[in-house]
Formats: C-alpha cells, sequence, structure tokens
C-alpha cells in the first residue's frame, strides 16, 4: 500500500505542476496606460527670480514620473509639486539675460511603467534683462565715473543685488554729473557700453544684446576690468572756443578749436565716439551746395553723425569755422586722439 500510494502522489504533483505552470505565464498583466491633457502658463518674459513655466494635468500626476523638459538651448531645470494637478519648471542654473529660448511645452502625455510627452508646442521667450543689473556690472568693471558697492559682502557679483551708486570724480563737470541716473538707459550708460563692447571685440552698438551680457557675466567673474582710464571730452563753443580733455579726476589737456558756423553748427549735447580713424578722407556738402573731399584727415573720432573731433589746417584757432566738426592743431589732435576711445563722451555746450 505505501509503495502505491506514494507513486499516485508523486504522479498527481508531475500533473499538477504540468498544469499549474502554463496558468501563472498566462496570467502575467498588460501595464495599464494613462492619458493625460496638460494646459500650461508660460510667462511673457523669463527670469532667474520666477519660475519657468507652469502646467495643470488633467488628472493626478507626481514629479517624480515627469520627463525632463526640453529647451532650445538648453537649460538645467527641475519640476516642483504645486498641487495634486499643478507642477512647475525651475531653472536650476542660470538663465542667460536678453537670450530668446525656445521652450516645448507639453500638451498630452502618456503614463504606463514610465511617462512621455505624446505633444508639445514649440514657445519662444525673452529673458528679462535689468538696466540697474548693466550698470552694476560696468561700474564694477571701471567702465563708468561710478562705483558700485553691494549691501552684503557675500553677494555675487554677477548677480543682480542692491547696493549703492557713488560718483567717482567730483572733478568733473557738474554738467556730466547731472545725466547720472540710476536706472536710466542714459548716454554714459551706452557710451560705458559702448566701450566695453569695442574692447572684448563686439559689435559697438550700445545695446545689451545677448553676447554682450554673457561677455559682461564673464568679465565679473574674471575681474577683467576696463584696461584704460575714464576719459571725458568737453568743448566749449565759447571766445575762444576751447577743448578741454578730462582723464578720471584731473584735466588733462586743453586746446583752442573751431566749431561750426552758424549756417552749420555743431549740435549741442553730450555724445560717444562711434568712429574712428588714424587717417580718412572727409567729404560732404557745403553750404553754397558744392561737393568737398579732404584726403589725409588725421586723429579722427567721429562722435554725432557727420561731427567729429580731427585736425585741420587753419590759420586760427578758437571760433566757428568748420561745418559741424571740432577741428584741431595737428599735435593737438595727436595728444587728444589716443584718449578717445569707443563710447568716450564728448559733450558741446554753449
Amino acid at each position: 500500500m505505501t509503495r502505491r500510494l506514494t507513486a499516485a502522489l508523486s504522479l498527481a504533483v508531475g500533473v499538477l505542476g504540468a498544469t499549474m505552470v502554463p496558468t501563472l505565464q498566462a496570467s502575467s498583466a498588460t501595464p495599464v496606460v494613462h492619458s493625460f491633457v496638460i494646459t500650461s502658463n508660460l510667462p511673457t518674459s523669463l527670469s532667474n527670480q520666477l519660475p519657468l513655466l507652469r502646467l495643470h494635468f488633467s488628472d493626478a500626476t507626481k514629479v517624480k514620473n515627469l520627463p525632463a523638459l526640453r529647451t532650445r538651448p538648453a537649460l538645467a531645470t527641475k519640476w516642483e509639486q504645486i498641487s495634486t494637478h499643478e507642477v512647475q519648471a525651475v531653472v536650476t542654473g542660470s538663465l542667460q539675460p536678453a537670450a530668446i529660448y525656445t521652450i516645448d511645452l507639453p500638451t498630452r502625455m502618456t503614463c504606463a511603467t514610465t511617462c512621455r510627452f505624446t505633444a508639445v508646442r514649440p514657445r519662444r521667450a525673452l529673458v528679462a534683462s535689468s538696466t540697474i543689473w548693466e550698470e552694476q556690472l560696468l561700474a564694477e568693471l571701471n567702465y563708468l565715473p561710478v562705483s558700485f558697492t553691494p549691501s552684503t559682502s557675500s553677494s555675487n557679483p554677477t548677480q543682480p543685488t542692491s547696493g549703492t551708486f557713488t560718483w567717482k570724480y567730483p572733478k568733473l563737470p557738474a554738467s556730466l554729473q547731472s545725466q547720472w541716473r540710476v536706472g536710466v538707459a542714459g548716454v554714459l550708460l551706452r557710451g560705458a557700453l559702448m566701450n566695453f563692447q569695442s574692447v572684448n571685440n563686439l559689435p559697438t552698438t550700445g545695446i545689451a544684446d545677448a553676447p554682450t551680457w554673457s561677455d559682461l557675466i564673464t568679465a565679473v567673474q574674471n575681474n577683467k576690468t576696463d584696461p584704460t582710464t575714464y576719459d571725458y571730452v568737453s568743448v566749449s563753443e565759447g571766445s575762444p572756443e576751447v577743448l578741454t580733455l578730462y582723464v578720471e579726476n584731473h584735466v588733462k589737456f586743453t586746446t583752442p578749436v573751431n566749431t561750426g558756423i552758424s549756417v552749420s553748427p555743431t549740435a549741442l549735447g553730450t555724445y560717444p565716439v562711434y568712429e574712428r580713424f588714424l587717417s580718412t578722407t572727409m567729404s560732404g556738402t557745403n553750404p553754397d551746395g558744392s561737393h568737398y573731399s579732404d584726403p589725409n584727415i588725421q586723429w579722427v573720432s567721429y562722435f554725432n553723425g557727420g561731427d567729429a573731433l580731427h585736425e585741420f589746417p587753419r590759420y586760427s584757432y578758437g571760433s566757428p569755422q568748420s561745418l559741424g566738426c571740432v577741428e584741431m592743431p595737428f599735435a593737438s589732435a595727436e595728444t587728444v586722439f589716443p584718449f578717445t576711445p569707443i563710447g568716450t563722451l564728448v559733450t558741446v555746450i554753449a
């Protein structure tokens, strides 16, 4: 009986095992696919102080399940949970000021074992920039006649921070200092930015575009300050007419000059030097309609349209004789020229 029972039990177990294995394999579950509709909120301009965007899902979701956000140029971002149905993307690095980013806004998502965005809508957004931040960086780099002192010593010099601007050169004319206003994109800021762009081999537009911002931040990180002095030129149309060259806080040089005659005057105001030539041909139209072309004019610094500082041979200097330019004796122009790089401010006063 024992042998027969043992054999019967072995046979039953074998049959049962043979029938159970296929049954377990056949019952493997297929992952359930969940679909989500997504609405997004993208700011009109991007900022390092704000979330990059927010997403609202048609069903509850968790940030750990979300795929990475795609941007061009690439940005390092992370998802943050706001509520069961909402998340936001924040930048973990830094946005490039004045840069334009293309962001793929998700509109649909499916989740099984993993989640993926199945539909996106590309949108372009501009990174906001700040005039005060621009002034801060240029002051730190010594391109402005002001210094900047941050509120806290631990402040990152490349990031916008609260602080105080202080005029550095009290011996410069008060008429120049009066044109400085914090947060106002005036001629002092434009001249300083043009100077920075020239030193860093950028187009000297006086406009802080994305490449300029990038180089500004890099220059502060590397302490790459202005390699030259802060220079300023004042031209008085008094009697006699005189040019005064300031180098930082001191008068460096004065010379008699000729400005424009009554029918072609030199415009009053403050302007940045925008183009320079060691030697060039100057041509144009005389008040009587005739044409002139003067070759080999030397030490030329254009500051307002066709008006320039330059040498020009005359029998005398100190009175209106030109067609708008500021004419100097040859030796005077040669002395002034090295101190009028791109961005140098020239003020013409009555």
